[in-house]
């Protein structure tokens, strides 16, 4: 056993003291990091703005005919007062929508569950049920039962497997659809444009 000695003058702390100290130095320790973190989030670059296309390298109408749009210039407009028109609408466009259809963002599925969806457990109980009739009338309940069960379990299994399936394609279905919505916001932008300048649009 190791004999502690008190030094006198020195006054005993109780642990709650201590604790209390403990804390306020580790309070004081962490406000630099903390406003050093909330600096640095702060002063971070954003991402930059998509590059604008090099009109340069550009045909009269590559951004109509990317949309799968057919432009008529109805004011006998040049090819290159096309290309510029159609640059400008381009840009108007992506201000109005919202959407830049040359970084269109990537819509994801919602995800749909993998596990067992009870379909198996249903059709097992329904499965035990009928087999208990079936089995009570050939003389044996039980076996009838263990026999209903697992058919029942077998086919819910089959019909689990069909609902995810299915509550994926709807999955897929959703997200194709938020794309092309996305992407008919901004030909609707586009488009307007475009009729603004003299162009027909199909």
């Amino acid at each position: 056993m190791i004999a502690t000695t008190e030094l006198p003058g020195v006054q005993k702390l109780s642990a709650q003291e201590d604790l209390k100290i403990l804390l306020r130095s580790a309070g004081q320790l962490m406000l630099p990091c903390l406003l050093l973190l909330i600096s640095q989030v702060l002063t971070a670059q954003q991402a930059p703005p998509p590059a604008l296309p090099d009109t340069s390298k550009m045909t009269y109408n590559q951004i109509s005919t990317g949309l799968k749009l057919y432009v008529f210039p109805s004011k006998n407009q040049t090819q290159q007062q096309q290309k510029v028109d159609e640059f400008e609408c381009y840009k108007w466009a992506v201000q109005q929508s919202g959407i830049d259809p040359l970084n269109l963002p990537k819509v994801q599925a919602a995800p749909v569950e993998t596990g067992p969806t009870g379909a198996a457990v249903g059709g097992a109980a329904r499965g035990a049920a009928a087999g208990v009739a079936i089995g009570a009338i050939a003389g044996d309940a039980g076996k009838g039962a263990a026999i209903g069960a697992t058919a029942g379990a077998m086919a819910g299994h089959r019909a689990g497997k069909q609902q995810q399936a299915q509550k994926n394609q709807q999955s897929q279905a959703a997200a194709t659809k938020t794309e092309q919505d996305m992407k008919n916001s901004y030909i609707k932008a586009f488009s307007a444009c475009l009729e603004g300048k003299g162009y027909t649009i199909k």
